[in-house]
């Protein structure tokens, strides 16, 4: 912008001549443009990177949400898993698709002969188990990062899946290639006909309260609490679903 400068001069008594020659109309340069534009400038960049300073902080949160979100649904809700042991086999095939539900665990729920789950792994030795002494052996968390590891992100832990068969407080006994669950023979349909159920080291026990008894339904390949000793409920993961109202259009089997 510009606009006209003019230029008076004074005559030795004081008077303002108007008719003076220096009288002129000069253009009036406005000498703040430039740092007008400049500030202009400035302020557009800030606004700028302000605007990606916050769409940055925004996916942040957005990505740690969803990463909370998966956690608690992992941890609390259920998650998927997939069978890498023949120890339940037919029933189970190696490599199949599972939905584990842990609302059974979250809200303290009982578990029911006959349920399929999934347990920690004892890491503890076993040559202290008998059947007047039937508990699992599990090796304590050592510090705060290994309880972490194990309990909440599950690495360098190892699951194990079996069918529940004795309850706490049950007497199991296991004898002439069958199961007998407080003096009567367990009806186990799940089983081929020729599956013969062999005692190892327990045989004739009772299932100490808050406990659980498990075994696989390929009793002849299957590392079981037979040998590994009965599993705190706290070890317990949660309840293997095969099919549910919830998730049958994911599996088609």
């Amino acid at each position: 912008m510009c606009g006209f400068q003019v230029l008076n001069t004074v005559n030795a008594i004081g008077e303002i001549s108007h008719n003076h020659p220096l009288l002129i109309a000069q253009p009036l340069v406005f000498k703040g443009k430039s740092a007008l534009k400049k500030k202009l400038s400035t302020n557009e960049k800030k606004i700028k990177k302000d605007k990606i300073t916050n769409e940055v902080l925004e996916w942040i949160f957005c990505i740690v949400i969803a990463v909370v979100l998966a956690f608690l649904i992992k941890g609390f809700i259920g998650t998927f898993t997939t069978v890498k042991q023949e120890s339940m086999y037919p029933t189970l095939k190696n490599d199949q698709r599972l939905w584990l539900d842990r609302t059974i665990r979250t809200f303290n729920g009982k578990y029911n002969r006959g349920d399929i789950v999934t347990f920690e792994a004892p890491r503890g030795s076993n040559v202290y188990i008998s059947n007047t002494n039937p508990k699992a052996v599990y090796e304590e968390r050592q510090n705060f990062l290994e309880v972490i590891n194990k309990d909440f992100l599950e690495v360098d832990k190892i699951s194990l899946i079996k069918r529940v068969i004795g309850l706490p407080g049950d007497h199991i006994q296991i004898k002439d290639g069958s199961v007998y669950v407080n003096g009567e023979k367990l009806e186990e349909s799940y089983l081929g006909s020729e599956v013969v159920t062999e005692s190892f080291i327990l045989n004739d026990f009772t299932v100490p309260e808050g406990y659980y008894f498990m075994m696989g339904d390929n009793r002849e390949r299957s590392s079981d609490c037979r040998t590994l000793g009965c599993i705190p409920k706290n070890k317990l993961e949660g309840r293997v679903v095969r099919k549910s109202m919830a998730f049958r259009y994911i599996w088609k089997n």
